[in-house]
């Protein structure tokens, strides 16, 4: 047997409607989600950091508002994720508080996973949680969601999840034990996947549709998740999560597809980072500084001798040696305001002048590129 999970410390997993919530009671199923909570803190103890995207906001609330009526109106579709979305955050963490972990709920829309500045921000606030031991639940916002501004299925959504916290690995639990040359309720001869080393058009062609009414995805949007997920570095498994223990089951060697990331996260990060993003401006910086970039360290606001352009926090921007040749590229950990208050300046006065608990880096070594000619060194 094969531990499917022993590779990965941080993993984002999805929990679908139809595993999480009754379809003909409307009722949450305590007695598998007390299961998966087992699952959950028995990874955790083994050092694994864990990210919960969980779909049943709506499902409950239909319950709890008397809504019977499959396909809703999106004002009662709201209403029904305002009044559910109270129940599952309960339900998430009563299940976790029993294993001594203590939840964070958050809910998303779109510009935060697509704005850089509000992407930064979200970030930072699931890897502090994260690092205080905690686990955070995820949720599109559908009180306030439209259909013309939403991620539309939570399969996506957790894609977006996965690469913005740069996990290992997306975990889909799924009605299904993973991805099949077609549909195995309609075809007899389907054969099951166990490893997709990248995502082709005769990939594409084998996703079926939603098979639930209380699921807006099906197949198709698993494999779409798919191509977000791997392109960032991030490896994606669907897997059959209606039994109990579904986590467990993986850790044993129960059968799933295990779709392939298309580089590693630090690559896929990097080559976005030089790649697809406009600079917004630049900083020159001394020799000293250039020489701590080389060494893998973050650049400070000590280093910096002079700024240009127009920035905020997140923009992409242009890092100039002593004789202006641009030496790397990266994403600002300040807007140009508070970069030309602290330029030059020593951390304890950036603290000072900032306040305690401010971002101090000029540009995080994470988010940063050092160029070598017209290459980048990722």
């Amino acid at each position: 047997m094969t531990d499917a999970l022993a590779p990965y410390r941080r993993l984002t997993i999805k929990i679908g409607s139809a595993l999480l919530v009754d379809g003909k009671k409307g009722q949450l199923r305590a007695e598998w989600l007390a299961a998966l909570a087992e699952d959950i803190a028995a990874l955790k103890a083994r050092g694994v950091s864990i990210v919960i995207v969980s779909s049943g906001a709506i499902a409950l609330g239909r319950q709890l508002l008397h809504l019977d009526a499959k396909t809703l109106p999106l004002d009662q579709s709201q209403a029904a994720a305002s009044a559910g979305q109270i129940a599952l955050s309960q339900a998430w963490a009563a299940a976790l508080a029993a294993h001594g972990i203590v939840t964070g709920q958050i809910l998303l829309t779109p510009n935060i996973t697509e704005e850089r500045r509000y992407f930064l921000n979200a970030r930072t606030t699931i890897s502090t949680l994260l690092g205080l031991g905690a686990i955070p639940i995820i949720n599109e916002n559908d009180s306030v969601a439209t259909t013309e501004i939403r991620y539309g299925d939570n399969d996506r959504l957790s894609a977006r999840v996965a690469t913005m916290i740069e996990a290992d690995c997306l975990v889909l639990l799924s009605d299904i034990d993973g991805l099949y040359t077609a549909p195995p309720a309609k075809d007899p001869n389907a054969a099951h996947l166990a490893h997709v080393a990248e995502i082709t058009p005769e990939i594409d062609a084998m996703a079926g549709g939603a098979a639930s009414h209380l699921s807006r995805g099906g197949m198709t949007t698993k494999v779409e998740a798919g191509k977000i997920a791997t392109k960032a570095g991030t490896a994606m498994i669907i897997a059959k999560g209606t039994e109990m223990h579904p986590l467990k089951a993986l850790t044993e060697g129960a059968r799933h597809t295990l779709f392939a990331p298309a580089e590693s996260r630090a690559q896929a990060r990097k080559r976005w980072i030089m790649g697809t993003l406009e600079l917004s401006g630049a900083v020159h910086i001394d020799a000293g500084a250039a020489k701590a970039l080389l060494d893998g360290r973050s650049l400070l606001p000590i280093g910096v001798t002079r700024i240009t352009g127009e920035f905020n926090r997140g923009d992409a921007i242009a890092i100039l040696s002593p004789d202006g040749r641009e030496v790397a590229r990266g994403l600002a950990g300040l807007g140009r305001e508070e970069a030309d208050l602290v330029k030059g300046k020593k951390s304890e006065v950036v603290t000072q002048l900032l306040g305690i608990g401010t971002r101090s880096e000029m540009v995080h070594r994470d988010n940063l590129v050092i160029l070598m000619g017209l290459e980048a060194r990722v």
